[in-house]
């Protein structure tokens, strides 16, 4: 039994997981109860459905970063923010997680190693190469708000689906 395997490049390395963390990603929001999504743990937290829809998009921003040299605040980009149901939300999720994929997959570590900025007008907000913000900013990102969604199920009493090698609901250990 072994892991993926991964190549030597830089992109292989660093992102030899995405494709299990956008699958993971769209098992735990399967889960989301449509009936739900205007509950939420606290005041001030996110409702389900914004939770939930923020992790849905999150393959958007990282085909953003994959797309373009940056971002300018002043000509943001399309972000869906009010999804009606279940459907729609996963609809978004698998429409830009596949085009992450296409696009990621057609990069070089070039591509990987050239600026990436933020920008509000004229005024630089950030550069990072565009490696730290695919990681950092896109699928950690994702990563951190989908185990708050993993919460958000818990306290639901929503069964969590196995993230890392097995959950309380689902105790088997899972290696993939």
């Amino acid at each position: 039994m072994s892991g993926p395997k991964c190549a030597l490049s830089t992109r292989d390395l660093a992102f030899c997981d995405l494709d299990r963390e956008l699958a993971t990603t769209r098992r735990v929001l399967e889960r989301v109860p449509e009936e739900h999504f205007e509950w939420k743990p606290h005041e001030k937290s996110m409702t389900l459905q914004q939770l939930a829809g923020h992790v849905a998009t999150m393959p958007i921003w990282c085909a953003l970063g994959i797309e373009q040299d940056g971002i300018n605040f002043t000509s943001p980009p399309h972000i869906p923010r009010d999804f009606t149901s279940l459907d729609s939300l996963l609809n978004v999720f698998d429409e830009s997680a596949a085009k992450v994929l296409a696009a990621f997959h057609k990069m070089d570590d070039a591509a990987l190693e050239r600026s990436w900025t933020l920008k509000n007008a004229d005024e630089v907000m950030h550069i990072a190469s565009r490696a730290y913000v695919l990681r950092v900013w896109c699928v950690n990102h994702m990563v951190h708000h989908r185990g708050q969604l993993c919460l958000f199920l818990k306290m639901l009493g929503v069964p969590v689906p196995a993230v890392y090698f097995n959950s309380a609901d689902e105790p088997e250990m899972k290696f993939d």
